[in-house]
Order: structure tokens, then sequence, then C-alpha cells
């Protein structure tokens, strides 16, 4: 991004809305292929296919012009907000991440660990952007770490006993997790088993002072 050129509209906050910020993420992803035109602003899509996958900034050298000729590159704070957002590990440059997904799904979603179709097919009837709803929630207790909670327009991530604050540059001063009174969850439902079934999602390092957790 050049000092005179605005940011694209390539950001994925907790409830999958995409816009526009400076600060830059840790995680790259897509939504099954090109929403964008060649003017590099947003079609009336906001995906391509049920695919959405969330990526590594770099993998074996490659590069590429983001919003050039090929896919729609999103961005994502850490990959706690690109679970949030419905998006699974990718199964190239993150096999090793997707892998361990998949079992973890299927410890509650199936016999045995699913290939990407089904996960997607799953994930598309669930995730707030392609249609899902949020789930109301008066309790916490049992709810996994890495599961997104919303009040209002704030979001929050579940952290040990307490919440961080989600913002886009990193996650804010924690506050205790204690029963927030209405609250909605916004963390998928079939991403909410992976996590309760041993998935430990990479968290931004803003997250690492709370608790020691895997970081990007």
């Amino acid at each position: 991004m050049s000092a005179d050129r605005p940011p694209l509209q390539n950001r994925v906050d907790p409830f999958g809305a995409l816009f526009a910020s400076p600060a830059r993420g840790t995680l790259m992803g897509n939504r099954g292929g090109r929403i964008h035109t060649g003017s590099r602003t947003l079609t009336r899509r906001r995906w391509a296919s049920r695919r959405w996958i969330c990526c590594r900034c770099a993998f074996n050298n490659r590069h590429r012009t983001v919003w050039g000729d090929s896919y729609t590159e999103l961005f994502f704070l850490d990959e706690v907000t690109a679970l949030c957002a419905g998006h699974r590990p990718c199964f190239e440059c993150r096999r090793a991440d997707a892998l361990q997904f998949s079992a973890a799904f299927a410890s509650g979603n199936s016999r045995k660990p699913p290939g990407a179709d089904l996960m997607d097919a799953v994930l598309h009837t669930e995730r707030l952007a392609s249609g899902g709803r949020p789930q109301p929630v008066l309790r916490l207790d049992g709810l996994p770490d890495g599961v997104v909670i919303a009040k209002g327009a704030a979001s929050f991530a579940i952290l040990g006993n307490q919440l961080m604050p989600w913002h886009p540059e990193g996650y804010g001063a924690p506050v205790p997790r204690a029963s927030p009174g209405a609250a909605d969850v916004l963390t998928p439902a079939c991403i909410i088993t992976a996590l309760r079934n041993g998935y430990r999602p990479h968290w931004h390092a803003t997250a690492g002072m709370a608790l020691p957790v895997r970081t990007s």
C-alpha cells in the first residue's frame, strides 16, 4: 500500500464484514474467487463460492498483486478472527493446521475427518456473512478459548478467564470473563465444536500477555 493510496476494503472483522484499515493483518485468505472489480473496489458479491479459507501471508516465495487479475485477497488480524468470520485453514499452505482442524471438526460433526467440501457446506449455513445468525448467550462457562462474542457492535475473544476486546490493530486491555449479560456468540457452532475438541488457533501477538498461547 503506497502512502498516497487509500487502503483497500480487504480486512475482515469478527462479524465477517469487509472494511478498509491501514493496519496490517497477520493471515491472508479468500472467499472462493474474485469479488473485486478492475478498479480495485468490491462488487456487490461478498463471496464467489463456499470455499472460504485462511492462509499464510508468505508461502513458497510466491508473490502476488493484491486485488489483481486473480482471486480477492482478504486479511485477518489473526486466526481467531478468521474462524469467527467462517474461514477455515487452507489445505495447501497450512496443511498441518488444516488436518488438525478437520480432526477436531469431526469429533462432534461426523465419524471421520471430513474433507473441504463437507466442512465448507456446514460453515456456509452457519457463518454470519453467508446467512447464519448469531446465537444469544447469557453465560460463558461452557465456551472454549478462541470463541468470539459481541455486545452490540463491540466484539471480545474468550481467552482463559478474560475477554479480549477486538480492534483492527490488535486486542485491547483484557476485561474479566464474567457473565456478560445479554451477548451474542459470533463464532459458528461447528467451529466452536472444533475449538472444544482441541483445535488451537493462532492468536495475534497482542493477546500474548494474557496467557501463554500460540501466536502468529
